[in-house]
């Protein structure tokens, strides 16, 4: 029994070096820029109609020793719709900061109540962020007068 117990302490020990790894591989100093994708502020969902332009911006900060280059895009994508934005170069120095902006539409044949997610993709890399675009009516009845007699 202590056996086993042994064996399985080792297998996860083995396992979450593994990971440990791919991550310090995935976020190191040359790929640094990811750490602050993740980042803070208001996420959630954004209504838009079909063709209604949007702006998303993101911040990127090196948080590497040594500056950097990236090729950063981003896309929304969705099961029933995508957008991609144009690529666009970063660089930065090692705690610089900067930010990106893209400005679309969202699809002209986007069905109603479809969503797609914000993911940011650089080199060989992505990152998906907790930003939706959540397609709605483009029509909306107003009442502009009634009558009772």
């Amino acid at each position: 029994m202590e056996r086993i117990g042994k064996r399985r302490v080792l297998l996860s020990f083995a396992i979450a070096t593994i990971v440990i790894l791919v991550i310090l591989s995935t976020f190191g100093p040359d790929n640094s820029v990811v750490a602050s994708l993740a980042c803070s502020g208001t996420k959630g969902v954004v209504d838009k109609a079909p063709s209604d332009a949007f702006t998303a911006e993101i911040t990127f900060r090196n948080s590497g020793k040594g500056e950097g280059t990236w090729t950063v895009n981003i896309a929304f994508e969705g099961e029933k719709w995508i957008w991609r934005g144009t690529p666009q170069t970063l660089i930065l120095k090692p705690s610089d900061k900067k930010t990106l902006t893209w400005n679309g539409n969202a699809p002209e044949d986007a069905p109603l109540d479809s969503t797609a997610r914000l993911i940011v993709y650089y080199n060989d890399f992505f990152v998906p962020l907790d930003w939706w675009i959540h397609i709605v009516s483009g029509s909306e009845l107003t009442i502009t007068f009634s009558t009772v007699k």
